[in-house]
Order: C-alpha cells, then sequence, then structure tokens
C-alpha cells in the first residue's frame, strides 16, 4: 500500500481506492483490511519499506525483541524462512553473544524456543566458534527447562513431562550431539549436569554413540566429580549389581587415557594434582560399592587395578574398601583374596592401618606377613630418624659448652654455671634417648625374628597342610602361642576401630 493511499469502507471491510485488485487481507478484531502490495518501483514509503525499517531498527538491535521475533517465526514457517527473517533473527543473537560475557552470560528466553529453530541458533553458534561456555549455558538452560529429573535435588518423573517419550528422547540426543567437547570453566557445574543427562539416556535407552559422548564429556573432568554423582544407579536388569560399576570404569577409562596424552605430550609429567583427586575418589567408590553382594571378585578387582601407581599417595583407602568387600563377600575362595590383596602396596600403609592389617583374620596369610614386614621397616626408619634428631639436638649444647670455655675469661662465674648446668641435662636426656633407642631396637629384632619363624611355617603350611582344623591363624597360635582377633575397619577414619571394645584398639605386646 502507497502512501497517501486512501481507504474506503464497506460494513467490516476496507478497500483501497486505486481500484487495483487485493492481493492481502490483513485481519485487526473485527476489520478485515484489503490491500495490495506494491514496491518500491510504484510508490515510496510502502508496507514493504516500513517493516524493514522497523525490523532493522528496533526489532534486531534488542536481544529480547529478536528472541521474541524469532519465536513468532514458528507459526508462519515456512514463509518467514523463506523472506529471511528467521535467519537474519538468528545471526543477531549470535552477534551479540559473541560479545557477552561468558561468566554473565544467561538468557533464558532461548529456552522458549521450538526445538528446530534452537537447533538451527545452537549450529550457527558453533559454526561462528563461540566460546564453549556460552553454547553450554545455553544448553543447559533448555534442558532443565524441557527435561525433568536432571537434577537429584528436583527429581520428576519423565512422565510427567507433557512430551511423548519418543519426543523427550530425540531431545536428548540432540542436547548432548550439540555439547562441545571442550572443557568448560565451570567444570563443576557442568559435570554434575552431565551426569544428570547421563542417567537420562540410561532410563530413555538413548543410542550407544550418545551415551559414549557423555562418558567421554565426563571422563575429561572427572576430577570435578564427587562420590554421589559416580552411584548411578543400574537401569537395566542385565547389571546384577546395585550400582553401574562398568559406566564408572568406562569413564575412569576415558579419563586415564587423556592423562597419558597430557604426559606424553609434557614429556612424562610428575603425579598430576588430578589425578591424585581421581584416586581418592575411586577408593572412595570401591568403599562405597564393597558391599553389594552381587559385586563379583573380577569386577572390583579389575576397577581397584586400573589406578596407576601414581594415583594412591597412601594405600589406607583402598584397604579399608578392600576390608570392607572381604567382610561382606565370606565366600570368597583364598586364592581370590590373595588376588584382591595383591593390588595393595603394603608401603603405602600407614602405621595404623599395618596395626590393623596385621591382626585382621579376614585377609589371607601372604597379605598378614607382607604387612608385618613392612610395619618392621617403618620401625627401623622410626628408629633412625629419632636417633639422628637426637644427635642433632646434642649438637648445640656442645657448641655452646665451647663457646663458653672460649669466652671463659669475659663471662662471670654465674654465665659459666649455667651453661655447665644446661649442658649436663643435654647429656642426661640423651643418655635417657638412647636407652629408649636400645629398647626399640631389641623390640625390632624380636619382631624379624618371629617374621623369619612365620615365613618357614607358612612354607611347611603350604608344602603339606595343616595336620588338624583350625587353618594357618590356629597353627601360628599354636606355634607361638597368641591369637588373633577380629576387627572392623572404619571406611570413614584412619584410625583403627575395635567395634566390641568401641574405642581405639592398641595392637598387644608380644613377648
Amino acid at each position: 500500500m502507497a502512501k497517501g493511499e486512501k481507504l474506503s469502507s464497506i460494513g467490516q471491510a476496507w478497500f483501497c481506492t486505486t481500484g487495483l485488485p487485493s492481493d492481502i487481507v490483513v485481519e485487526v478484531d473485527d476489520m478485515n483490511y484489503h490491500l495490495h502490495k506494491m514496491t518500491e518501483e510504484y510508490s515510496e514509503d510502502n508496507l514493504i519499506s516500513k517493516t524493514e525499517r522497523f525490523l532493522s531498527h528496533s526489532i534486531l538491535n534488542n536481544v529480547k525483541d529478536t528472541i521474541v521475533a524469532l519465536q513468532s517465526c514458528e507459526r508462519l514457517m515456512p514463509l518467514a524462512e523463506t523472506l529471511g527473517i528467521t535467519w537474519r533473527c538468528i545471526d543477531s543473537i549470535v552477534s551479540a553473544a559473541s560479545s557477552a560475557d561468558p561468566a554473565l552470560f544467561g538468557w533464558p528466553e532461548l529456552s522458549l524456543l521450538g526445538l528446530p529453530l534452537f537447533k538451527q541458533l545452537i549450529l550457527s553458534m558453533r559454526e561462528s566458534q563461540l566460546k564453549p561456555e556460552i553454547i553450554e549455558t545455553c544448553l543447559v538452560q533448555y534442558a532443565k527447562k524441557h527435561i525433568p529429573g536432571l537434577s537429584r535435588s528436583n527429581r520428576k518423573s519423565l512422565t510427567s513431562s507433557s512430551s511423548s517419550e519418543a519426543e523427550q528422547k530425540e531431545l536428548l540426543e540432540t542436547l548432548i550431539s550439540s555439547l562441545p567437547q571442550e572443557k568448560t570453566s565451570k567444570p563443576s557445574t557442568a559435570t554434575r549436569f552431565l551426569f544428570g543427562l547421563l542417567r537420562t539416556a540410561m532410563i530413555l535407552n538413548a543410542s550407544e554413540a550418545c551415551r559414549d559422548v557423555l562418558e567421554k564429556k565426563i571422563g575429561s573432568q572427572l576430577e570435578e566429580a564427587t562420590l554421589d554423582d559416580l552411584l548411578i544407579p543400574s537401569y537395566s536388569y542385565l547389571n546384577e549389581t546395585l550400582y553401574d560399576v562398568d559406566c564408572v570404569e568406562r569413564i575412569l577409562g576415558h579419563f586415564l587415557e587423556e592423562e597419558r596424552n597430557a604426559a606424553a605430550i609434557n614429556g612424562g609429567a610428575p603425579r598430576s594434582p588430578a589425578l591424585m583427586l581421581v584416586g581418592k575418589l575411586i577408593d572412595g567408590y570401591l568403599a562405597e560399592i564393597a558391599s553389594d553382594a552381587n559385586l563379583k571378585p573380577a569386577k572390583f578387582y579389575d576397577l581397584a587395578i586400573s589406578l596407576p601407581d601414581g594415583a594412591r599417595l597412601f594405600d589406607d583407602g583402598l584397604y579399608r574398601a578392600i576390608d570392607v568387600y572381604l567382610k561382606a563377600h565370606p565366600w570368597v575362595s583364598e586364592s581370590e583374596k590373595e588376588k584382591i590383596c595383591g593390588v595393595l602396596d603394603c608401603q603405602k600403609l600407614t602405621l595404623e592401618a599395618c596395626t590393623h592389617a596385621a591382626q585382621n583374620d579376614r585377609l589371607p596369610l601372604r597379605a598378614v606377613v607382607q604387612v608385618l614386614f613392612f610395619e618392621q621397616l617403618q620401625l627401623r626408619h622410626a628408629i633412625a630418624g629419632t636417633l639422628i634428631a637426637a644427635e642433632e639436638a646434642g649438637r648445640p649444647s656442645a657448641a655452646l659448652r665451647e663457646e663458653a670455655e672460649e669466652d671463659g675469661g669475659v663471662a662471670s662465674a654465674n654465665d659459666r654455671e649455667g651453661v655447665s648446668d644446661t649442658w649436663r641435662d643435654a647429656v642426661r636426656e640423651n643418655q635417657v634417648l638412647r636407652l629408649d633407642m636400645d629398647s626399640m631396637r631389641t623390640r625390632v629384632h624380636q619382631l624379624e625374628r618371629e617374621c623369619s619363624t612365620m615365613k618357614r611355617v607358612i612354607e611347611k603350611i603350604d608344602k603339606t597342610g595343616p595336620r588338624d582344623g583350625g587353618g594357618w591363624r590356629a597353627s601360628l597360635g599354636r606355634k607361638f602361642g597368641c591369637k588373633f582377633k577380629t576387627q572392623v575397619c572404619d571406611s570413614h577414619d584412619q584410625a583403627v576401630v575395635d567395634t566390641r571394645k568401641g574405642r581405639s584398639h592398641q595392637r598387644p605386646h608380644r613377648d
């Protein structure tokens, strides 16, 4: 419609007075306007040019208005796409997002878009190489809006959604395929979100490729996960265990692969903090699943041994997990016990853990002997360290004495007497300390003799076997006149706990 053109009405209908045939009808409430389209070739400032100016200067310059306009295009498809309005709105949104601060970015209005337009928007963002944090923020907001049950703190049944299961599955797979593979700057939030997606993917029986993408993504930032994240229930009837151990094992494999690649690039870098965090996390997971009666020894062993040596500074956490597992699975054979305990590095056990393990009748004999051997080594090192400290403590007194003798002509009689008293006290303390060290050294020699005798008894038992009941512990009891007491290792504290007395258990003194 051209500028200055007049309208005439017939009832509730309005017509142009130019006499040209009407080719467009605009409905406003109860009124119908019969108009005809004109370009700039016939008249200036017509409806098309006015619409273009309004779209360019008023809509596309404001992000929220652009999102609303893009949302309204869903009702006008495919006409809006043919006219290029859809892509102009998407380009405007992407341009505004590229200059936004990733830490402050967040446009919840985008979650109101339908899935087809949202897919086009995310595709354009990826083609424009926007920062992964921005793309991931959009995906997280959209998923939280349309997929129920992602957060364990806000559990909602998937059946409560208005969309069908097939639509939810399509939405989930679309979002997962759009996830950036780069590690974002907000991994803690992203990790919880990814585990929520993984649990939902298992419930909806998403494709194996979809789950594999999620597991690799989680594996790249596994050090940010928590124990609660790893406790993924078994949704398949094929898994006998309470939790999906196979899934955690695959995620750990992806993490270790990235660690090996990073070490190769850095020329064999030393133990990384991320590896240490994951080692502690997996030991806690092992202790949590160890009480599952359906957890096979081979599955427990495979997960425990999958971590490299550098992942554990101490093996106390692993020992607690093994102790819980052997207590919950008394039917495990002796050979399987030895295989599981073979994962332990007795040199990495603290003195408290060694004390507990030496009296743990659930451990196989070979493991107990190893623990006793390394316990002796720890005592030796403790004695050597104490002796060195005692010698170092005596040196300042000797130096003080020499200084007093050199300055005897200047120092007063009272000063010399004070120096002499200090030196005598230090000598007396050193004598007492040496007596204590002699006593400890005697104790170490006794332990060494006992260990040697136990080894010979073990070799004899292995060859001939016990002639009467009671097993190897009864044999050792008759040999040394000692009894083995049963204890339970507290999985949450490094202290050794005697459950029958309810207090810290001190190892009994042997004569």
